[in-house]
């Protein structure tokens, strides 16, 4: 058993999961709009957008990032909790974590620390707070 993280966007999932398939260097991500479910069970949610992200997965490594946009828009910012991703080596760390943080909002810049060559957090700009990390030596 391993835990997947799952995100919950405002109309953007699918465009927040093709950043972060680019971001990792992962594949597309399999995405399922609302339009794909059975007539009958869209009937039960009037106003969903048809192209609006009903399940979305990314494999980035060894793991897994599901995702969907939520139709009723009430979705909050991550509070209190945050995806921790750790790279082989400092630049590709660093190559990440400056990625996500275009349109974001850096919390912590990465920079060296007693325990890691490379560690920062920030929350990118579709809302999801990251802690990014270096597990190998620079460069």
């Amino acid at each position: 058993m391993q835990p997947i993280p799952y995100l919950f966007f405002r109309g953007d999932c699918a465009e927040a999961m093709r950043f972060y398939a680019r971001t990792f260097g992962a594949g597309e991500p399999e995405i399922m709009p609302f339009s794909a479910m059975p007539e009958e069970e869209r009937a039960r949610m009037p106003g969903v957008a048809p192209d609006a992200v009903m399940h979305a997965a990314l494999k980035v490594g060894d793991g897994w990032l599901y995702a969907s946009d939520d139709p009723s828009g009430e979705t909050r910012p991550m509070d209190g909790s945050s995806i921790a991703l750790s790279f082989p080596s400092e630049s590709e760390a660093r190559r990440a974590f400056n990625a996500l943080a275009d349109g974001g909002d850096v919390r912590m810049p990465f920079e060296p620390t007693f325990w890691s060559p490379g560690f920062g957090t920030l929350t990118d700009r579709h809302g999801t707070r990251w802690m990014i990390m270096a597990d190998g030596p620079e460069g």
